[in-house]
């Protein structure tokens, strides 16, 4: 009877063994000594999958680990992108991270006022991105910092950062102030181009966004520089001083020659200029001058902007600018 037991008892001690076995294999911890990333591609099976974790180091062997995954592990597919795999992650961690969608993110960030041009360049240069695009239509692209996970499609990324602009200005343009000038949202992108060029100070746009909304109101120019500087860079820095052909030049932007707005924007306005020139604030003042602190000053007439011009060349001539 004793004999008989024990002949039982081996084949499910051995069973025992066995499953403990494989329950270490599976949730123990593993081989990775450091975090490690992996990359996932897009429609990988978990026998693709499980050769690139091997490879990486993020799982002892490729076939015990899809063998255990089909005894313990979740039916749920596995998801593409790069995932980062903590040191020592049990095979069973692993098959969750890849099975999360949870992938890194990455992000790029188009500053406000950003021309398409060099929006264009910054998407082209990210090496996480795949895929060409065309330089965006200028004033498409909302600025902001956008996440993305590393094989996505630069188009995926500029078509997110088109569509942010096109609710964006939905939405203000819904709450547009009687006060604007901008008799559509086309119109409203190119005064906030303008706006966003002119200043580096978010508490002005408001106040330059009323100024060049007095000047429209009156039929008068708006001689903004920027205006004359894209024709000529598409949106880049000049690196000189504009030239008088230059300010002369009658190309269909240049704010000296033709009174009202330029025929498209000149770059990429945020959201703030965007609502400045939809709720212009209140001033007399129609003309504006550097005031050497990254500002301006303003004036209601000629003559007194005229003297704010002599004060701001006095001091370009201290600063050795003139």
């Amino acid at each position: 009877m004793k004999r008989r037991v024990l002949l039982l008892a081996v084949p499910i001690l051995a069973l025992v063994a066995g499953i403990a076995l494989l329950l270490a294999a599976w949730y123990g911890p593993g081989p990775a000594d450091r975090p490690l990333r992996v990359s996932i591609e897009r429609g990988s099976s978990l026998t693709a999958a499980a050769g690139r974790l091997e490879a990486a180091g993020a799982i002892r062997d490729a076939t015990l680990f899809r063998g255990l995954a089909r005894l313990f592990g979740s039916d749920a597919p596995v998801k593409f992108g790069e995932y980062e795999i903590p040191a020592r992650s049990s095979a069973a961690r692993v098959l969750e991270i890849i099975q999360s969608g949870e992938a890194l993110q990455y992000r790029v960030t188009v500053p406000e006022g950003m021309p398409s041009i060099l929006v264009h360049e910054r998407l082209i240069a990210v090496p996480e991105l795949t895929g060409t695009i065309a330089v965006p239509r200028e004033g498409s692209v909302l600025p902001d910092t956008y996440a993305f996970e590393r094989g996505e499609s630069r188009q995926a990324v500029l078509d997110r950062m088109q569509a942010a602009m096109t609710r964006t200005l939905a939405d203000l343009w819904a709450r547009r102030s009687a006060a604007t000038v901008a008799k559509t949202p086309e119109e409203a992108i190119i005064l906030a181009s303008i706006v966003e060029k002119e200043t580096a100070k978010p508490s002005e746009r408001r106040l330059i966004a009323g100024v060049y909304s007095n000047r429209i109101r009156i039929g008068m120019k708006l001689d903004a520089d920027p205006t004359v500087i894209y024709p000529v860079t598409k949106g880049k820095p000049l690196g000189r001083r504009i030239r008088r052909s230059e300010l002369r030049a009658d190309n269909g932007y240049n704010t000296y020659v033709r009174p009202g707005l330029p025929d498209g924007p000149i770059a990429n306005p945020g959201r703030e200029s965007i609502a400045a020139v939809l709720d212009p604030q209140p001033t007399d003042a129609l003309f504006f001058v550097a005031d050497g602190t990254g500002g301006h000053v303003f004036a209601a007439t000629l003559a007194e902007h005229n003297r704010n011009v002599v004060k701001w060349r006095a001091i370009r001539r201290a600063r050795g600018e003139l």
